[in-house]
C-alpha cells in the first residue's frame, strides 16, 4: 500500500463517519509560544480550550509537524525531524468508546493489520489524576486482550500540553510488535516497555483523551468539553503495511536515498545508514520548512533551518557529494510531494534559491572551519584538556558559521566537551558589541528606520514596475536595505535587457515625481490579500497585518499595495532620484537588483 494510498484511506475512512476534512495547517503555528507545529491537534487548540466555538463536531486530517527535539535522534529507522500525521478529532462529540472503536477498526479491519500484532498502553494514574479504567474497558470489549494491555505514568501515558498551559490529558497507545528478532530485539513482550530500545515495539497510533487543562499554577482542571485528540505517524504505518524493517526504507524516503547513492561514492549499507538517513531527513523537512516561509537565520526557526541545512551539508561531505547536491535532492522532494502538499510546487524557486545559497555560503567556511576546528582540538588534546571553550566555539560560529550544534557533534566524535554556558555568554557579549555598533553609526535604532524609509517604500515602486514590466510571475525573494543602497530579489528566469532595465527605472522615478501617497491601514491577513494586497510567505505575518498602499492622492488610483510591516515614507516625492546599479543572478530563477537613491 502506498503513502498515499493510506492518506486517502485514512481521510476517507473519517469522512464517511461525519468527520469534516481539514487541510494541514502551516508548520509556522499561530501559537507564538511554540516555535513549530509539532502535532496535528496545534491548529484547533481554541476548539479543545472552549475559547471558539468549533464549525463542526468532528474532523480529521493529515498534518505536516517539524520537531526540533529530535534532530539528534535522527539516524536510527524510526525518528525524523520533519514527520506526516494522520489525525481525527472529536469536539465534545465521541469520547473514549468511540475513539478505540473507530481506531481499532481501522487498523484491523480497514488496513488488515495482524491483531496479535498489535498491543496497547494505558495511563496507570498519577498526580491526582485517576487509572484510566474506562479505556482499558473499552479496549478489551474490542477483543484486546488484558495481558496485551500495559499501564505507564505521566511520562508514556499524558499528552501535552503543547506549550507551559493548555489542553491535555491521558492518552493510549497502540504498539506494533516487529517480533523477536524482526529489528535486532533484545527483550521479551514481559520486560518491554515503551521506551525500551530494543525496537521491537513500535508506538504507532497515539489516541488523547483531553480532559485538562493545564494552568500557570500546574493544575489540571477539567475542560468545559471533553474531547479527542488522535494521531499516526505515517511513517511508521507505511514500514507496517510496507513490510519494511525500517521507514526510511518506505515510499515516502527511498526514492531519496537511491538519488543519494546516484549522486555519490558511497551505497546504503549499514556503515552508512546513519549518514543516509540524516541527509534524507533533513532535506525533506527543509524543503517543506522553506516553502512555509523559514528562512536561515541566527535564531529561533530561522537558526533550526540553517542549523540542519548545514548539518545535512557536512554529513554529505562524508559521502563524497558534490557542492549543490541539495539542490538535486529538493527537487526530488517537490516532485514526489508536491501532489498532496501543493505549496512545495508554489515554493519551488524559493525552496531552491534559500539551499543554493546557504549551501554556496557554508561551503566556502567549511574546509576552513574543520581545519581550525582540527587545530583547537589538537591543542586540547595536546594540553590534556577534555572542553573546547566558549570563546574558542564561538570563534568557530562567528567566523565560519559552524553552529553550536555542529561543534558539539565534531567534538564528541573526538570525546570532547563544549562549554555551552561560556559560548552563551561569548554571544550575548557580541550582541552588545553590535548594538552598540549600530546605534553609534545610525544614532539609535529609530534614526535607523528613518533612514531605511525611503528605500523601503522604493522597493514597493521597484517591485510593481518589474511586474509591470516583466510580467506578473515577479515576486519578491528578498530584500536587504541599508542607507546606502537597496537590495531587492525578485523571481525572473532571465537576465533584464537594457531596455526592461531602463524602463523599470523610468517607471519607478515617474512615480516618485507624481507624489504618490503612501496610505498604511492594519486588517487580518486573509482580509489584505482578500483586497489585492501583494503578500508573500504568509506564515511571516502575524494574524493582523498591516497594509501599504500606494496611491494617487487626487484620483484614489492605487499603483501599489502590500503587506508589509517596514518602516516608510509619507509620499514618493521624498525618496528621491532611483538609479540601477546592478542585476545579476542570485540564485534558481531569481535575479537580483542593487540601487540606490540620491
Amino acid at each position: 500500500m502506498t503513502s498515499q494510498e493510506i492518506r486517502n484511506k485514512f481521510l476517507n475512512y473519517f469522512k464517511k463517519r461525519g468527520h469534516t476534512v481539514v487541510s494541514s495547517s502551516s508548520l509556522i503555528p499561530a501559537d507564538s509560544s511554540v516555535l513549530f507545529t509539532s502535532a496535528g491537534m496545534q491548529q484547533f487548540v481554541p476548539y479543545f480550550r472552549g475559547d471558539v466555538i468549533p464549525p463542526y463536531r468532528r474532523a480529521c486530517s493529515v498534518q505536516k509537524c517539524f520537531r526540533a527535539i529530535d534532530i539528534d535522534a535522527v539516524g536510527d529507522t524510526t525518528h525524523h525531524t520533519f514527520f506526516e500525521m494522520l489525525g481525527n478529532w472529536s469536539f465534545g462529540d465521541y469520547f473514549k468508546k468511540g475513539a478505540i472503536e473507530y481506531a481499532w477498526d481501522f487498523f484491523v479491519n480497514i488496513l488488515k493489520i495482524d491483531s496479535r500484532r498489535l498491543r496497547i498502553t494505558v495511563f496507570k494514574g498519577e498526580k491526582g489524576i485517576p487509572k484510566d479504567e474506562e479505556a482499558i474497558k473499552w479496549w478489551q470489549k474490542a477483543g484486546v486482550p488484558k495481558e496485551k494491555i500495559k499501564e505507564f505514568g505521566m511520562k508514556d501515558n499524558f499528552w501535552g500540553p503543547i506549550a507551559k498551559t493548555g489542553p491535555c490529558g491521558p492518552c493510549s497507545e497502540i504498539y506494533f510488535d516487529y517480533g523477536e528478532g524482526a529489528r535486532n530485539a533484545e527483550c521479551d513482550i514481559k520486560g518491554c516497555g515503551p521506551n525500551c530500545a530494543c525496537g521491537r515495539f513500535v508506538e504507532v497510533w497515539n489516541l488523547v483523551f483531553m480532559e485538562y487543562n493545564k494552568t500557570e499554577k500546574g493544575n489540571y482542571e477539567p475542560l468545559p468539553n471533553k474531547n479527542i485528540d488522535t494521531g499516526i505517524g505515517l511513517e511508521r504505518l507505511a514500514a507496517i503495511l510496507q513490510e519494511k524493517k525500517s521507514n526510511f526504507e518506505t515510499d515516502l524516503l527511498w526514492p531519496l536515498i537511491q538519488e543519494l547513492e546516484k549522486l555519490g561514492s558511497r551505497k546504503y549499507k549499514k556503515d552508512t545508514q546513519r549518514v543516509f538517513h540524516i541527509i534524507v531527513d533533513h532535506i525533506r523537512a527543509i524543503s517543506f520548512l522553506i516553502a512555509d516561509g523559514v528562512l536561515p537565520s541566527k535564531e529561533d526557526r530561522g537558526y533550526v533551518l540553517r542549523r540542519i541545512l548545514r548539518r545535512a551539508i557536512r554529513y554529505g561531505k562524508l559521502l563524497g557529494l558534490e557542492e549543490n547536491f541539495l539542490i538535486i535532492l529538493a527537487k526530488k522532494v517537490i516532485s514526489s510531494y508536491e501532489g498532496f502538499y501543493p505549496e512545495l510546487k508554489r515554493g519551488k524557486n524559493d525552496i531552491l534559491t534559500v539551499i543554493q545559497k546557504e549551501e554556496e555560503r557554508f561551503s566556502k567556511t567549511l574546509k576552513k572551519g574543520l581545519k581550525e576546528f582540527e587545530r583547537i582540538a589538537e591543542r586540547i588534546e595536546a594540553e590534556k584538556k577534555k572542553v573546547i571553550s566558549g570563546s574558542q566555539s564561538f570563534h568557530l560560529f562567528d567566523t565560519y558559521g559552524f553552529p553550536l550544534e555542529l561543534t558539539k557533534e565534531l567534538a564528541g566524535e573526538k570525546g570532547l566537551e563544549v562549554d555551552e554556558a561560556g559560548f552563551k555568554e561569548a554571544f550575548q557579549h557580541h550582541q552588545e558589541i553590535s548594538r552598540a555598533g549600530v546605534e553609534k553609526k545610525f544614532g539609535g535604532g529609530g534614526n535607523f528606520g528613518k533612514q531605511v524609509a525611503p528605500h523601503h517604500t522604493a522597493t514597493h515602486l521597484l517591485h510593481q514596475a518589474l511586474r509591470d514590466v516583466l510580467g506578473k510571475h515577479v515576486r519578491q525573494a528578498g530584500s536587504d536595505l541599508t542607507p546606502e543602497r537597496i537590495r531587492f530579489d525578485f523571481t525572473h528566469p532571465t537576465k533584464l535587457t537594457k531596455e526592461e532595465k531602463k524602463k523599470v527605472e523610468k517607471i519607478v522615478n515617474e512615480k516618485i515625481r507624481e507624489n504618490l501617497e503612501i496610505v498604511s491601514e492594519e486588517m487580518p491577513y486573509e482580509e489584505a490579500v482578500a483586497s489585492g494586497a501583494l503578500a508573500f510567505f504568509k506564515e511571516k505575518y502575524p494574524k493582523v497585518v498591516k497594509v501599504y498602499t500606494i496611491r494617487n492622492p487626487k484620483t484614489g488610483e492605487i499603483y501599489s499595495k502590500e503587506v508589509c510591516a517596514g518602516p516608510h515614507v509619507k509620499s514618493t516625492g521624498e525618496i528621491g532620484i532611483f538609479k540601477i546599479k546592478s542585476e545579476k543572478s542570485s540564485g534558481a530563477e531569481v535575479r537580483r537588483i542593487k540601487a540606490i537613491l540620491t
